[in-house]
Protein backbone atom coordinates (compact mmCIF):
# COMPACT_ATOMS: atom_id res chain seq x y z
CA UNK A 1 0.00 0.00 0.00
CA UNK A 2 1.22 3.56 -0.55
CA UNK A 3 2.45 5.53 2.09
CA UNK A 4 1.44 8.77 0.88
CA UNK A 5 -1.11 9.98 -1.26
CA UNK A 6 -1.96 13.69 -3.31
CA UNK A 7 -5.71 14.27 -4.09
CA UNK A 8 -5.74 16.26 -6.81
CA UNK A 9 -9.32 17.85 -6.48
CA UNK A 10 -11.20 20.00 -4.32
CA UNK A 11 -14.65 20.33 -1.71
CA UNK A 12 -16.39 17.06 -0.90
CA UNK A 13 -14.73 14.73 -3.04
CA UNK A 14 -11.40 15.73 -1.86
CA UNK A 15 -12.29 15.41 1.58
CA UNK A 16 -13.84 12.23 0.85
CA UNK A 17 -10.73 10.42 -0.37
CA UNK A 18 -8.90 11.80 2.79
CA UNK A 19 -10.74 10.16 4.67
CA UNK A 20 -10.47 7.11 3.33
CA UNK A 21 -6.88 7.72 3.18
CA UNK A 22 -6.47 8.08 6.40
CA UNK A 23 -8.34 5.16 7.64
CA UNK A 24 -5.92 3.11 5.19
CA UNK A 25 -2.93 4.63 7.21
CA UNK A 26 -1.79 6.81 4.31
CA UNK A 27 -0.08 10.43 4.61
CA UNK A 28 -2.23 12.50 2.65
CA UNK A 29 -1.51 15.73 0.51
CA UNK A 30 -3.95 18.26 -0.66
CA UNK A 31 -3.49 20.78 -3.54
CA UNK A 32 -5.78 24.02 -3.41
CA UNK A 33 -5.97 26.85 -5.39
CA UNK A 34 -5.83 30.93 -3.48
CA UNK A 35 -10.04 30.81 -3.65
CA UNK A 36 -9.64 27.66 -1.42
CA UNK A 37 -6.77 28.15 1.56
CA UNK A 38 -8.99 28.27 4.09
CA UNK A 39 -10.67 25.36 2.60
CA UNK A 40 -11.96 21.90 4.80
CA UNK A 41 -9.77 19.90 2.61
CA UNK A 42 -6.80 21.72 3.30
CA UNK A 43 -7.49 21.60 6.99
CA UNK A 44 -7.99 17.74 6.85
CA UNK A 45 -4.84 16.85 5.01
CA UNK A 46 -1.36 15.51 6.35
CA UNK A 47 0.55 18.55 4.20
CA UNK A 48 -1.19 21.28 1.40
CA UNK A 49 0.43 23.14 -1.85
CA UNK A 50 -0.66 25.86 -3.11
CA UNK A 51 -0.85 25.31 -6.77
CA UNK A 52 -2.66 28.51 -8.22
CA UNK A 53 -5.22 30.97 -8.99
CA UNK A 54 -9.33 30.88 -8.45
CA UNK A 55 -9.92 29.61 -11.93
CA UNK A 56 -9.45 26.06 -12.49
CA UNK A 57 -7.25 26.39 -15.49
CA UNK A 58 -4.54 27.90 -13.62
CA UNK A 59 -4.60 25.84 -10.96
CA UNK A 60 -6.78 22.27 -10.46
CA UNK A 61 -6.74 21.84 -14.67
CA UNK A 62 -2.31 22.26 -14.50
CA UNK A 63 -0.93 19.29 -14.84
CA UNK A 64 3.04 21.21 -14.23
CA UNK A 65 1.21 22.18 -11.33
CA UNK A 66 -0.15 19.07 -9.73
CA UNK A 67 2.67 16.99 -11.09
CA UNK A 68 5.69 18.91 -9.30
CA UNK A 69 3.48 19.34 -5.89
CA UNK A 70 3.61 15.50 -5.66
CA UNK A 71 6.87 14.96 -6.76
CA UNK A 72 7.80 17.99 -4.01
CA UNK A 73 5.83 16.50 -1.16
CA UNK A 74 7.18 12.59 -1.96
CA UNK A 75 3.34 11.47 -2.31
CA UNK A 76 3.71 8.01 -4.35
CA UNK A 77 0.19 8.15 -5.69
CA UNK A 78 -2.37 10.73 -7.27
CA UNK A 79 -6.25 10.32 -6.65
CA UNK A 80 -7.87 12.50 -9.09
CA UNK A 81 -11.42 12.22 -7.72
CA UNK A 82 -13.76 13.51 -10.11
CA UNK A 83 -13.94 16.29 -12.64
CA UNK A 84 -11.03 18.32 -13.43
CA UNK A 85 -8.00 16.16 -14.58
CA UNK A 86 -9.91 12.49 -13.50
CA UNK A 87 -10.96 11.48 -17.07
CA UNK A 88 -7.61 13.02 -18.91
CA UNK A 89 -5.18 10.21 -20.36
CA UNK A 90 -2.67 12.78 -20.82
CA UNK A 91 -2.63 12.90 -17.14
CA UNK A 92 -3.04 9.80 -16.32
CA UNK A 93 0.30 8.96 -18.59
CA UNK A 94 2.39 12.44 -17.38
CA UNK A 95 1.86 10.86 -13.76
CA UNK A 96 2.83 7.33 -14.86
CA UNK A 97 6.27 8.84 -16.46
CA UNK A 98 7.03 10.58 -13.74
CA UNK A 99 7.14 7.60 -11.09
CA UNK A 100 3.75 8.54 -10.05
CA UNK A 101 0.43 5.73 -9.66
CA UNK A 102 -2.95 7.33 -10.97
CA UNK A 103 -5.63 6.14 -9.00
CA UNK A 104 -7.63 5.56 -12.20
CA UNK A 105 -8.19 3.37 -15.19
CA UNK A 106 -4.94 2.88 -17.49
CA UNK A 107 -3.82 5.80 -19.73
CA UNK A 108 -4.97 3.63 -22.88
CA UNK A 109 -8.23 2.38 -21.47
CA UNK A 110 -9.31 6.27 -20.91
CA UNK A 111 -8.37 6.74 -24.44
CA UNK A 112 -10.61 4.37 -26.04
CA UNK A 113 -13.50 5.35 -23.68
CA UNK A 114 -12.75 8.77 -23.40
CA UNK A 115 -14.18 9.43 -27.10
CA UNK A 116 -17.22 8.79 -26.31
CA UNK A 117 -18.19 7.87 -30.45
CA UNK A 118 -15.28 5.73 -30.76
CA UNK A 119 -16.23 3.70 -27.12
CA UNK A 120 -20.02 3.43 -28.37
CA UNK A 121 -18.52 1.46 -31.63
CA UNK A 122 -16.06 -0.50 -29.28
CA UNK A 123 -18.84 -1.50 -26.97
CA UNK A 124 -21.41 -2.36 -29.76
CA UNK A 125 -18.71 -5.51 -30.58
CA UNK A 126 -18.35 -6.05 -27.38
CA UNK A 127 -22.20 -7.11 -27.50
CA UNK A 128 -24.17 -4.10 -25.22
CA UNK A 129 -26.50 -2.87 -27.31
CA UNK A 130 -26.82 0.86 -28.17
CA UNK A 131 -29.15 3.10 -29.57
CA UNK A 132 -29.06 3.44 -33.47
CA UNK A 133 -26.70 6.45 -34.19
CA UNK A 134 -23.95 7.62 -36.12
CA UNK A 135 -21.00 5.66 -37.01
CA UNK A 136 -18.49 8.34 -35.74
CA UNK A 137 -18.20 11.99 -35.43
CA UNK A 138 -20.64 13.52 -37.60
CA UNK A 139 -18.67 15.60 -40.29
CA UNK A 140 -20.68 19.00 -40.50
CA UNK A 141 -24.61 19.72 -40.58
CA UNK A 142 -25.07 18.08 -43.95
CA UNK A 143 -24.16 14.74 -42.81
CA UNK A 144 -25.99 15.18 -39.20
CA UNK A 145 -29.26 15.23 -41.33
CA UNK A 146 -28.78 12.86 -43.24
CA UNK A 147 -27.86 10.52 -40.03
CA UNK A 148 -30.93 11.90 -38.50
CA UNK A 149 -33.22 10.93 -41.45
CA UNK A 150 -31.72 7.81 -41.27
CA UNK A 151 -32.52 7.15 -37.76
CA UNK A 152 -35.69 9.22 -36.98
CA UNK A 153 -36.29 12.09 -34.54
CA UNK A 154 -35.98 13.19 -31.73
CA UNK A 155 -32.07 12.94 -32.00
CA UNK A 156 -29.26 14.00 -29.73
CA UNK A 157 -25.95 15.38 -30.26
CA UNK A 158 -23.29 14.57 -28.16
CA UNK A 159 -19.56 15.87 -27.85
CA UNK A 160 -17.40 13.18 -28.31
CA UNK A 161 -15.55 14.70 -25.53
CA UNK A 162 -17.89 15.24 -22.95
CA UNK A 163 -18.87 14.64 -19.77
CA UNK A 164 -20.97 15.62 -17.29
CA UNK A 165 -24.16 16.21 -18.84
CA UNK A 166 -22.40 19.06 -21.11
CA UNK A 167 -22.44 19.15 -24.47
CA UNK A 168 -25.49 17.80 -25.64
CA UNK A 169 -28.63 19.07 -27.63
CA UNK A 170 -31.70 17.28 -28.21
CA UNK A 171 -33.66 18.04 -31.60
CA UNK A 172 -37.25 17.02 -32.21
CA UNK A 173 -37.49 19.03 -35.47
CA UNK A 174 -35.37 19.11 -38.83
CA UNK A 175 -35.89 22.51 -39.20
CA UNK A 176 -33.65 23.47 -36.09
CA UNK A 177 -30.70 20.76 -36.65
CA UNK A 178 -28.17 22.70 -38.32
CA UNK A 179 -28.62 25.48 -35.45
CA UNK A 180 -28.20 23.05 -33.08
CA UNK A 181 -25.71 21.46 -34.62
CA UNK A 182 -23.62 24.47 -35.07
CA UNK A 183 -24.59 25.80 -31.39
CA UNK A 184 -23.43 22.65 -29.63
CA UNK A 185 -20.27 22.36 -31.61
CA UNK A 186 -19.02 25.81 -30.91
CA UNK A 187 -19.55 24.84 -26.53
CA UNK A 188 -17.68 21.75 -27.36
CA UNK A 189 -15.27 23.62 -28.78
CA UNK A 190 -14.91 25.81 -25.95
CA UNK A 191 -15.58 23.59 -23.02
CA UNK A 192 -13.49 20.44 -23.99
CA UNK A 193 -11.35 22.16 -26.84
CA UNK A 194 -12.84 19.12 -29.47
CA UNK A 195 -15.69 20.42 -31.64
CA UNK A 196 -16.49 16.95 -33.02
CA UNK A 197 -20.21 15.80 -32.26
CA UNK A 198 -21.84 12.10 -32.68
CA UNK A 199 -25.49 11.83 -33.03
CA UNK A 200 -28.18 9.10 -31.41
CA UNK A 201 -31.92 8.68 -31.38
CA UNK A 202 -33.00 10.22 -28.41
CA UNK A 203 -35.52 8.21 -26.50
CA UNK A 204 -38.74 9.77 -24.92
CA UNK A 205 -39.62 8.81 -21.72
CA UNK A 206 -37.06 7.51 -20.80
CA UNK A 207 -34.63 6.45 -17.25
CA UNK A 208 -31.11 6.86 -16.59
CA UNK A 209 -29.95 3.99 -14.95
CA UNK A 210 -26.05 3.25 -14.31
CA UNK A 211 -23.89 0.32 -12.85
CA UNK A 212 -21.14 0.43 -10.74
CA UNK A 213 -18.37 -1.78 -11.68
CA UNK A 214 -14.50 -2.22 -10.01
CA UNK A 215 -11.78 -3.82 -11.71
CA UNK A 216 -8.16 -4.93 -10.72
CA UNK A 217 -5.24 -5.83 -11.95
CA UNK A 218 -5.71 -9.55 -12.09
CA UNK A 219 -8.07 -9.59 -14.35
CA UNK A 220 -11.51 -9.37 -11.64
CA UNK A 221 -14.24 -7.75 -12.60
CA UNK A 222 -17.49 -7.30 -10.67
CA UNK A 223 -20.46 -5.52 -10.15
CA UNK A 224 -21.67 -3.33 -7.67
CA UNK A 225 -25.99 -3.40 -8.56
CA UNK A 226 -27.06 -0.35 -10.13
CA UNK A 227 -28.42 3.41 -9.35
CA UNK A 228 -31.44 5.34 -10.78
CA UNK A 229 -30.21 9.13 -11.61
CA UNK A 230 -33.60 10.01 -14.02
CA UNK A 231 -34.12 12.99 -11.88
CA UNK A 232 -31.70 16.09 -13.96
CA UNK A 233 -32.31 19.33 -14.86
CA UNK A 234 -30.23 19.95 -18.10
CA UNK A 235 -28.63 16.32 -17.81
CA UNK A 236 -27.40 17.39 -14.77
CA UNK A 237 -28.21 14.69 -11.70
CA UNK A 238 -30.38 16.06 -8.71
CA UNK A 239 -31.15 12.50 -6.84
CA UNK A 240 -29.42 9.23 -7.25
CA UNK A 241 -31.16 6.13 -5.85
CA UNK A 242 -30.01 2.36 -5.72
CA UNK A 243 -31.34 0.09 -6.43
CA UNK A 244 -33.01 1.63 -9.36
CA UNK A 245 -37.05 1.32 -8.36
CA UNK A 246 -39.73 -0.72 -10.56
CA UNK A 247 -36.71 -2.56 -12.69
CA UNK A 248 -37.43 -6.27 -13.25
CA UNK A 249 -35.13 -8.57 -11.71
CA UNK A 250 -34.31 -10.38 -15.19
CA UNK A 251 -33.36 -6.49 -16.77
CA UNK A 252 -31.51 -6.31 -13.65
CA UNK A 253 -29.65 -8.91 -13.97
CA UNK A 254 -29.02 -7.97 -17.50
CA UNK A 255 -27.85 -4.54 -17.07
CA UNK A 256 -25.34 -5.49 -14.05
CA UNK A 257 -23.78 -8.50 -16.68
CA UNK A 258 -23.73 -6.13 -19.54
CA UNK A 259 -21.50 -3.70 -17.56
CA UNK A 260 -19.19 -6.04 -16.77
CA UNK A 261 -19.19 -7.52 -19.97
CA UNK A 262 -17.70 -4.43 -21.49
CA UNK A 263 -15.54 -3.84 -18.65
CA UNK A 264 -13.98 -7.11 -19.20
CA UNK A 265 -13.27 -6.04 -22.81
CA UNK A 266 -11.32 -3.30 -22.63
CA UNK A 267 -9.57 -4.51 -19.81
CA UNK A 268 -10.42 -1.86 -16.89
CA UNK A 269 -9.29 -1.23 -14.08
CA UNK A 270 -9.97 0.49 -11.26
CA UNK A 271 -13.76 1.81 -10.82
CA UNK A 272 -16.14 3.19 -13.48
CA UNK A 273 -20.05 3.40 -13.84
CA UNK A 274 -21.67 2.03 -17.56
CA UNK A 275 -24.67 4.37 -18.35
CA UNK A 276 -27.62 3.37 -19.71
CA UNK A 277 -30.85 4.80 -21.27
CA UNK A 278 -33.99 2.19 -20.38
CA UNK A 279 -37.20 2.87 -22.07
CA UNK A 280 -40.70 2.64 -20.79
CA UNK A 281 -40.69 -1.49 -22.01
CA UNK A 282 -36.94 -1.74 -19.77
CA UNK A 283 -35.11 -2.57 -22.96
CA UNK A 284 -31.77 -0.70 -22.33
CA UNK A 285 -28.80 1.17 -24.76
CA UNK A 286 -25.69 1.98 -23.30
CA UNK A 287 -25.26 5.78 -23.38
CA UNK A 288 -21.34 6.28 -21.91
CA UNK A 289 -19.16 5.07 -19.63
CA UNK A 290 -17.57 7.35 -16.85
CA UNK A 291 -13.57 6.36 -15.87
CA UNK A 292 -13.73 7.70 -12.60
CA UNK A 293 -15.66 7.79 -9.13
CA UNK A 294 -18.94 9.10 -9.62
CA UNK A 295 -20.95 12.33 -7.44
CA UNK A 296 -22.70 9.74 -6.54
CA UNK A 297 -21.46 6.38 -5.59
CA UNK A 298 -22.51 6.88 -2.03
CA UNK A 299 -26.14 5.14 -2.47
CA UNK A 300 -23.91 1.95 -3.62
CA UNK A 301 -21.77 2.02 -0.92
CA UNK A 302 -24.47 2.49 1.38
CA UNK A 303 -26.50 -0.80 -0.13
CA UNK A 304 -23.13 -2.75 -0.69
CA UNK A 305 -20.94 -1.92 2.52
CA UNK A 306 -18.47 -1.83 0.34
CA UNK A 307 -15.74 0.96 0.45
CA UNK A 308 -15.40 2.23 -3.09
CA UNK A 309 -12.67 4.70 -2.78
CA UNK A 310 -10.93 2.24 -0.75
CA UNK A 311 -11.01 -0.53 -3.34
CA UNK A 312 -9.61 2.29 -5.48
CA UNK A 313 -6.43 2.86 -3.73
CA UNK A 314 -6.31 -1.16 -3.25
CA UNK A 315 -5.98 -1.61 -6.61
CA UNK A 316 -3.83 0.96 -7.99
CA UNK A 317 -1.69 -0.43 -5.06
CA UNK A 318 -1.88 -3.81 -7.49
CA UNK A 319 -3.91 -5.17 -5.04
CA UNK A 320 -6.82 -7.89 -5.53
CA UNK A 321 -10.15 -6.54 -5.17
CA UNK A 322 -11.33 -7.44 -1.30
CA UNK A 323 -14.64 -8.30 -2.69
CA UNK A 324 -15.77 -10.98 -5.48
CA UNK A 325 -19.34 -10.95 -6.64
CA UNK A 326 -20.92 -13.48 -4.82
CA UNK A 327 -20.21 -11.17 -1.95
CA UNK A 328 -22.06 -8.29 -3.36
CA UNK A 329 -25.10 -8.99 -1.46
CA UNK A 330 -27.33 -5.09 -1.61
CA UNK A 331 -29.55 -4.53 1.17
CA UNK A 332 -32.27 -2.07 1.49
CA UNK A 333 -32.44 1.16 -0.09
CA UNK A 334 -30.31 4.05 -0.24
CA UNK A 335 -31.21 7.83 -2.12
CA UNK A 336 -28.64 10.57 -2.72
CA UNK A 337 -29.72 14.54 -2.86
CA UNK A 338 -27.36 17.19 -3.98
CA UNK A 339 -27.56 20.04 -2.20
CA UNK A 340 -26.36 22.76 -4.42
CA UNK A 341 -26.14 26.64 -3.81
CA UNK A 342 -28.46 27.44 -6.72
CA UNK A 343 -31.54 29.43 -6.95
CA UNK A 344 -34.29 27.19 -8.27
CA UNK A 345 -36.44 30.14 -9.01
CA UNK A 346 -33.73 31.35 -11.44
CA UNK A 347 -33.26 28.39 -13.50
CA UNK A 348 -30.78 27.11 -10.96
CA UNK A 349 -28.51 30.31 -10.98
CA UNK A 350 -25.51 29.93 -8.99
CA UNK A 351 -25.23 31.74 -5.30
CA UNK A 352 -21.98 32.35 -4.15
CA UNK A 353 -21.63 33.78 -0.98
CA UNK A 354 -20.58 34.03 2.59
CA UNK A 355 -22.01 31.33 4.12
CA UNK A 356 -23.48 32.28 8.30
CA UNK A 357 -24.70 29.26 9.17
CA UNK A 358 -24.78 25.69 7.85
CA UNK A 359 -25.81 22.81 10.13
CA UNK A 360 -26.06 19.09 8.61
CA UNK A 361 -28.81 16.66 9.20
CA UNK A 362 -28.09 13.75 11.46
CA UNK A 363 -29.81 10.53 13.27
CA UNK A 364 -29.71 7.03 12.08
CA UNK A 365 -28.62 6.14 8.84
CA UNK A 366 -28.40 9.73 7.47
CA UNK A 367 -24.82 10.50 6.07
CA UNK A 368 -23.78 14.01 4.46
CA UNK A 369 -20.67 14.34 2.37
CA UNK A 370 -19.76 18.46 2.47
CA UNK A 371 -16.48 20.28 2.47
CA UNK A 372 -18.78 23.31 3.71
CA UNK A 373 -18.90 24.54 7.38
CA UNK A 374 -20.28 28.54 8.55
CA UNK A 375 -17.64 30.84 7.57
CA UNK A 376 -17.24 29.54 4.26
CA UNK A 377 -17.36 31.48 1.03
CA UNK A 378 -18.89 29.91 -2.17
CA UNK A 379 -17.32 31.44 -4.74
CA UNK A 380 -17.73 31.71 -8.51
CA UNK A 381 -15.12 29.64 -9.94
CA UNK A 382 -16.51 26.28 -9.19
CA UNK A 383 -19.12 23.79 -9.28
CA UNK A 384 -22.27 25.17 -6.70
CA UNK A 385 -22.71 21.29 -5.10
CA UNK A 386 -22.90 22.22 -1.32
CA UNK A 387 -23.34 18.62 -0.10
CA UNK A 388 -24.55 15.88 -0.77
CA UNK A 389 -27.11 13.95 1.60
CA UNK A 390 -27.72 10.49 1.83
CA UNK A 391 -29.53 7.83 3.59
CA UNK A 392 -30.36 4.51 4.17
CA UNK A 393 -33.36 2.33 4.95
CA UNK A 394 -35.32 -1.11 4.71
CA UNK A 395 -37.35 -0.01 1.76
CA UNK A 396 -38.00 2.99 -0.68
CA UNK A 397 -41.01 4.26 1.35
CA UNK A 398 -39.08 4.46 4.67
CA UNK A 399 -35.79 5.96 2.43
CA UNK A 400 -37.82 8.37 1.08
CA UNK A 401 -39.52 9.43 4.32
CA UNK A 402 -36.14 9.74 6.32
CA UNK A 403 -34.19 12.08 3.19
CA UNK A 404 -37.36 14.24 3.42
CA UNK A 405 -36.96 14.44 7.55
CA UNK A 406 -33.36 14.96 7.14
CA UNK A 407 -33.47 18.05 4.53
CA UNK A 408 -35.97 19.63 6.63
CA UNK A 409 -33.47 19.59 9.15
CA UNK A 410 -30.97 21.12 7.10
CA UNK A 411 -29.87 24.43 7.68
CA UNK A 412 -28.05 27.06 5.15
CA UNK A 413 -28.41 30.24 5.94
CA UNK A 414 -25.73 33.00 3.80
CA UNK A 415 -25.52 36.44 2.39
CA UNK A 416 -26.93 35.80 -1.24
CA UNK A 417 -27.02 32.15 -0.87
CA UNK A 418 -29.86 30.04 -1.89
CA UNK A 419 -30.11 26.56 -1.94
CA UNK A 420 -31.88 23.71 -3.76
CA UNK A 421 -33.37 22.12 -0.47
CA UNK A 422 -37.12 23.08 -0.86
CA UNK A 423 -37.06 22.17 -4.02
CA UNK A 424 -35.52 18.85 -3.71
CA UNK A 425 -38.54 18.36 -0.91
CA UNK A 426 -41.01 19.17 -3.46
CA UNK A 427 -39.37 16.56 -6.09
CA UNK A 428 -39.80 13.49 -3.34
CA UNK A 429 -43.31 14.50 -2.99
CA UNK A 430 -44.18 14.23 -6.74
CA UNK A 431 -47.05 11.66 -6.96
CA UNK A 432 -44.63 10.14 -9.70
CA UNK A 433 -41.62 10.63 -8.09
CA UNK A 434 -43.27 8.51 -4.99
CA UNK A 435 -44.64 6.22 -7.59
CA UNK A 436 -41.58 5.53 -9.09
CA UNK A 437 -43.09 6.47 -12.58
CA UNK A 438 -40.75 9.07 -13.02
CA UNK A 439 -37.97 9.51 -16.18
CA UNK A 440 -36.00 12.22 -17.07
CA UNK A 441 -38.53 14.72 -17.86
CA UNK A 442 -39.63 14.55 -14.46
CA UNK A 443 -37.92 18.01 -13.58
CA UNK A 444 -38.93 19.43 -16.37
CA UNK A 445 -42.29 18.75 -16.66
CA UNK A 446 -42.45 20.23 -12.73
CA UNK A 447 -41.32 23.28 -13.45
CA UNK A 448 -43.60 23.96 -16.37
CA UNK A 449 -46.33 23.07 -13.94
CA UNK A 450 -45.05 25.39 -10.91
CA UNK A 451 -44.45 28.45 -13.53
CA UNK A 452 -47.97 29.40 -14.09
CA UNK A 453 -49.15 28.73 -10.86
CA UNK A 454 -46.55 30.95 -8.93
CA UNK A 455 -46.26 28.03 -6.67
CA UNK A 456 -45.70 29.57 -3.29
CA UNK A 457 -45.35 33.26 -1.69
CA UNK A 458 -41.54 34.76 -1.92
CA UNK A 459 -41.62 34.18 1.96
CA UNK A 460 -42.15 30.78 1.70
CA UNK A 461 -40.07 30.26 -1.65
CA UNK A 462 -36.91 31.86 0.34
CA UNK A 463 -37.23 29.92 3.79
CA UNK A 464 -37.66 26.40 1.93
CA UNK A 465 -34.22 27.02 -0.37
CA UNK A 466 -32.96 28.15 2.59
CA UNK A 467 -33.66 25.41 5.46
CA UNK A 468 -35.68 22.86 3.51
CA UNK A 469 -38.38 24.20 6.30
CA UNK A 470 -41.68 24.91 5.21
CA UNK A 471 -42.83 28.20 7.68
CA UNK A 472 -45.54 27.29 10.14
CA UNK A 473 -48.46 29.45 9.35
CA UNK A 474 -51.68 30.05 11.63
CA UNK A 475 -54.56 27.89 10.54
CA UNK A 476 -56.41 30.84 9.11
CA UNK A 477 -53.71 31.90 6.83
Amino acid sequence: MFTSVLVANRGEIAVRVLRACRELGIRTVAVYSTADRDSAAVRLADQAVHIGPARARGSYLSVPAVVEAALATGAQAVHPGYGFLSEDPDFAEICENSGLTFVGPPARVMQHLGDKAAARVLMARAGLPVLPGSDGPVAGAAEAKETAQRIGYPVILKAVAGGGGRGMAVVRDPDALAGAYGATRAHARAVFGDERLYMERFVDDARHVEVQVLADRHGHVVHLGERDCSVQRRHQKLIEESPAPSLPAERRAAICEAAVRGAEAVGYVGAGTFEFVVTPSHDFYLMEINCRLQVEHPVTEMVTGVDIVREQLLVAAGEHLSVRQADVRPRGVAVECRVNAEDPARDFAPTPGLLTAFEPPSGPFVRVDTHAFPGWRIGPDYDSLLAKTIVWAPDRAQALARMDRALAEFRVEGLGVRTTLGFLRRVLAHPDFRAAAHTTGLIGGLRAQEAPAGKATAEQAAAEQVTGRRPVRAANE
